[in-house]
Order: structure tokens, then C-alpha cells, then sequence
């Protein structure tokens, strides 16, 4: 029998995909979260073999819920309706089994778990897709000034901080904004940040 926790904060969603899993005869869901927090909770105290994680929660999303599991023997499946690099590559690298989406038909949700369950990983094809033709377009100077952009410094302090002059800030900052296709500082580092380019 393949124990599952499900974290999800809709709760008419919890109970569907909940009664959804119980129709399968080799599953059994022995918890439901609605939140990262409880979900990390029931893991521990069910230690069930697959943990079903929404990402956008509260008190604790599930990505930061996945990574804190990462040594947990349970497996981590993401299913969510974001097909966005960015979150994709922070639930590889926290090793998940899983990143499906949410539009997918109810029966492949399943058939994932049983491979999932017979060692093999299943991310939605979409995201792989993605996440091969989503190349990061900055050199790594304007890596660097991005990444003091979104530590909150302003031109003057990235100057000091990388031993430039201010006129070359504002150059590296305009080729930032025009690489990221983004019309000022705050959209592109919330640009970089969700094709998840920030290391």
C-alpha cells in the first residue's frame, strides 16, 4: 500500500484529490495538510512514501517544505498550476520525484505515483521544455550588479561595491533592462529571480 500526505491549501481541492487517491486500490492517504508547515508535521509523524505538494501556500510554501524533506525517506511530488523555471529548478534542486501540473487529467496523477514509487522521476514535459530553452542572458558582471540590485543597492553603492564609475552602472543596468525585457529595476530582478537564475 503507498502511503500519501497531501499539502494543498484549497480545500475543496485537498478533499478531491484526497478521495481521488483513496479510489486506487494500492493508495492510501494517511494525511492532509494545508499548509507547508503541517505538511512537514504529518511526514514525520506518518512517514508516508510520497508527499503531495502545492507550492504557493501559507505559513510555509511547499518548495521550502520539499527541501527541508530532502533527507526524509518520503518522496516529493509538486503539483501545482505554475509552470515557471524558476520554481522548477529550485524543487531539482531540492530533489523532488515529481513536478507535475495541475491541469493534467486525474489518472495521470497515479500512474505518476506507481513510477515514482518504482524509482524514476516525472517532471510535466512542459517545464522540461522550458527549462532547456531558458538560458540566463547576463554576463557575469551584470550578474553581479543584478544581484546587488536586489540586495536594495542603488547605483552609487554597486559603483563602490564593484569598483566602477556610476555612468558604468547605469550602462550595465540599462543592458540588464533590455536583455530581461523589463522596463526597470524591481521587474527585472523579479524576472531573474523567477527563471530562477539567482545561485
Amino acid at each position: 500500500m503507498i502511503r500519501i500526505v497531501i499539502a494543498e491549501d484549497q480545500q475543496m481541492l485537498l478533499g478531491a484529490l484526497g478521495s481521488l487517491l483513496d479510489l486506487e486500490k494500492d493508495m492510501k492517504v494517511v494525511g492532509k495538510a494545508r499548509n507547508g508547515e503541517e505538511a512537514l508535521t504529518l511526514a514525520k509523524t506518518f512517514q508516508p512514501d510520497i508527499c503531495i505538494m502545492d507550492i504557493e501556500m501559507p505559513l510555509k510554501s511547499g518548495l521550502d517544505a520539499a527541501e527541508e524533506l530532502k533527507d526524509h525517506p518520503c518522496k516529493v511530488i509538486i503539483l501545482t498550476t505554475f509552470a515557471r523555471p524558476g520554481y522548477f529548478e529550485r524543487a531539482r534542486a531540492a530533489g523532488v520525484s515529481g513536478y507535475l501540473l495541475k491541469d493534467s487529467p486525474s489518472e495521470d496523477l497515479a500512474n505518476s505515483i506507481r513510477v515514482i514509487m518504482d524509482g524514476r522521476r516525472i517532471y510535466a514535459p512542459e517545464l522540461v521544455d522550458m527549462a532547456y530553452g531558458n538560458e540566463n542572458p547576463l554576463t557575469k558582471r551584470e550578474e553581479q550588479v543584478i544581484k546587488l540590485m536586489a540586495d536594495g543597492k542603488n547605483t552609487k553603492e554597486i559603483a563602490g561595491q564593484l569598483n566602477i564609475a556610476n555612468g558604468t552602472v547605469r550602462n550595465y543596468i540599462s543592458i540588464i533592462l533590455d536583455k530581461l525585457d523589463v522596463t526597470n529595476r524591481i521587474e527585472a530582478v523579479s524576472r531573474f529571480k523567477e527563471n530562477g537564475w539567482f545561485k
